[in-house]
C-alpha cells in the first residue's frame, strides 16, 4: 500500500515508483503515483478532521506527541536502518538524525509555549489560532528528522497536515506514518500522499491554508510563483545555500581542518548548511592547513553504510544526483577552476563521489550555485574585509562560517556576513533546534523553522473586553455628536 489517507493504506492508479536507495541491493518501497481524486481525498480527510482535533486542549495534543516519541524511540534501530539503506548515509549519522527526531518533540513543546504566549490581563487577551489544512513537502537528505520538523509545530498548534515527502525517500516515509498511527495519532489529523512533482502540485493546487517546504531554492521559487496574489496560505520555504566558510589570519591548524572536513563533507556534502566555498585569508599559517587538507581529504572513509567501521560518508542520493556535480565541477573547470583534488566516480557505484577541491580564486566567470554535494571551492583574499565581501557576493544567504581565533575578525563577520546561521570556530553543517533556522535571500522567506516553527505554525488572536456592566459604558467625549 502506498498512502494513508484516514489512517487507511490505499493503492494509486498512476505510474509506477520504485525505492531501492543508492546501492540498489533490493526494492525498498513499491507503489503508485495517486490520482486527483485520491489526493482530494486526503485534503478533505485533514479538513474533517482538523477541527476536532484543534478542540482537543493543548495538553491532549502534547500526550499524542510525546506518544510519538515514545514510539519512534522503541523503533529507532529499525528507523536508522531504513534511512541508512535508503538515503547511503552510513549508520552512524542515520542514529543521530533519528535521535535529533526524538528530541524535537519536546524542542517543539518549549518553542511553542515561548513563541505562542497566552494570556488574559484585565480587559486584553491574546490566544493562537491554527491556520487549518498543511501540506508538508519534505527533502531527501533527512527524511525523518526535517519533514517533523513542520509537522511536530504545525501538529502541536492543532493544525492537520498532508505530507507529501520526497519522491527519493518514500520508504522512511511510509515507516513514519506507520510510527504516527501507532502513537495514537486521530485518523485524518495526518495523511501521507507518495509521489513526484506532479503530485506535489495537485496539492498546491488543493488551495491548503499552508504550505511548508524545504528543499532547493528552484523550487521554493516555483511554491512561492504559484501563490502569488494569496495571502491567505502561509508559506515558510527553507531553501539552499551558497555557503562560504571563512579561515581568517589566527587559529588553530589542527582543530580548524577538521572543522572544514566536517563543513563541506559531512552527509556527502549533502546538507543545506554544508560550506560550498572556503574562503580564505592568504598567510603562510593558512598555506600550510590548506596543505595538509589537500593531503587529508583523499584518505577519507567513503563507502557503504553496513561498511565496518563506519566510513565518514556514503554515496550521494543517486546516479542523477552525482553527475549534477560532476556537471557542476566540469562548469567550474571550464571556467577557469583549478582542480586540487576533483570529485571523483567510484567504481563501486556511480552515485558514491570522492570528496573534491577546486581552487576557484582565478575564475573568469560568475558562479553563484548550490553544489549539492561533496566538492568544496577554494578562494584566496588578502584580508578579511575582502573575505567577507566575498561571502557575501551570492544571491544565497543560509549559513556562514568563520574560523579564526582573532577577536576583531569574529566581530567583523558578525557585524557584516549576511546569513541566517552562522558559526565562529565551529561547522557549518550543524544547526541546533533550539535557535531558528532559516536564510534570506534566495534561501528562505523570513519564515524561519526549528525554534521559530511555531511562529508559521499558528496566528495570532488579540482580544479586547468591554465592561460586564450596561452603567459602565465608554465615555463620548463631550461635544461629540452620537
Amino acid at each position: 500500500m502506498t498512502h494513508c489517507i484516514d489512517g487507511e493504506w490505499f493503492v494509486g492508479t498512476g505510474s509506477l515508483r520504485q525505492s531501492s536507495g543508492p546501492w540498489q541491493s533490493r526494492t525498498l518501497w513499491e507503489g503508485r503515483e495517486p490520482d486527483a481524486e485520491l489526493i482530494a481525498m486526503a485534503m478533505r480527510s485533514a479538513r474533517s478532521a482538523q477541527q476536532e482535533w484543534a478542540a482537543l486542549e493543548r495538553e491532549a495534543r502534547i500526550e499524542v506527541l510525546r506518544s510519538f516519541a515514545r514510539v519512534l524511540e522503541r523503533e529507532s534501530e529499525a528507523m536508522s536502518q531504513c534511512i541508512s539503506e535508503e538515503t547511503g548515509k552510513p549508520l552512524w549519522e542515520s542514529r543521530t538524525e533519528v535521535s535529533a527526531a526524538i528530541a524535537k518533540i519536546d524542542i517543539s513543546i518549549q518553542a511553542e509555549q515561548e513563541r505562542c504566549r497566552q494570556f488574559s490581563e484585565g480587559n486584553l487577551g491574546l490566544t493562537h489560532r491554527p491556520h487549518g489544512t498543511m501540506v508538508v513537502l519534505g527533502p531527501y537528505n533527512f527524511p525523518l528528522h526535517l519533514p517533523n520538523g513542520h509537522i511536530v509545530p504545525a501538529l502541536l498548534a492543532g493544525n492537520a497536515v498532508v505530507f507529501k515527502p520526497s519522491e527519493k525517500t518514500p520508504a522512511t516515509a511510509h515507516l513514519t506514518m506507520q510510527l504516527w498511527l501507532q502513537a495514537g495519532l486521530p485518523k485524518g489529523v495526518l495523511n501521507l500522499i507518495q509521489g513526484g512533482r506532479e503530485t506535489a502540485q495537485c496539492l498546491l493546487d488543493a488551495s491548503p491554508d499552508g504550505v511548508l517546504f524545504t528543499g532547493s531554492s528552484l523550487a521554493g521559487k516555483a511554491i512561492h510563483r504559484h501563490f502569488a496574489g494569496r495571502p491567505e496560505c502561509v508559506l515558510a520555504l527553507e531553501m539552499g545555500g551558497n555557503n562560504a566558510l571563512i579561515v581568517g589570519s589566527e587559529f588553530e591548524p589542527e582543530v580548524q581542518l577538521w572543522h572544514i572536513i566536517r563543513s563541506a563533507f559531512i552527509s556527502a556534502g549533502q546538507r543545506c548548511t554544508c560550506a560550498r566555498r572556503l574562503i580564505v585569508v592568504d598567510t603562510p599559517e593558512a598555506r600550510a592547513l590548506i596543505a595538509r587538507l589537500l593531503e587529508t581529504v583523499p584518505k577519507l572513509s567513503v563507502g557503504h553504510w553496513q561498511q565496518q567501521p563506519q566510513p565518514f560518508m556514503g554515496p550521494l542520493i543517486d546516479q542523477a544526483a552525482a553527475q549534477t556535480v560532476l556537471t557542476q565541477q566540469q562548469k567550474l573547470h571550464a571556467l577557469g577552476a583549478t582542480m586540487l583534488t576533483p570529485c571523483r566516480v567510484s567504481s563501486e557505484n556511480a552515485a558514491l563521489l570522492s570528496p573534491g577541491i577546486v581552487d576557484i580564486t582565478s575564475l573568469s566567470g560568475e558562479f553563484d550555485e548550490e553544489v549539492f554535494g561533496p566538492l568544496l571551492q577554494l578562494q584566496w583574499v588578502p584580508n578579511i574585509e575582502e573575505a567577507v565581501a566575498r561571502a557575501n557576493a551570492s544571491d544565497f544567504g543560509l549559513a556562514a562560517g568563520l574560523l579564526s581565533d582573532k577577536e576583531s575578525e569574529q566581530r567583523y563577520f558578525s557585524q557584516h556576513i549576511r546569513a541566517g546561521v552562522i558559526a565562529i570556530n565551529a561547522a557549518t553543517a550543524g544547526a541546533s533546534s533550539r535557535l531558528p533556522f532559516g536564510g534570506i535571500g534566495a534561501s528562505g522567506n523570513h519564515r524561519p523553522s526549528a525554534y521559530y516553527a511555531a511562529d508559521y505554525s499558528a496566528w495570532p488572536q488579540a482580544r479586547s473586553q468591554g465592561p460586564l456592566s450596561s452603567e459602565q459604558q465608554p465615555i463620548i467625549p463631550e461635544g461629540v455628536k452620537v
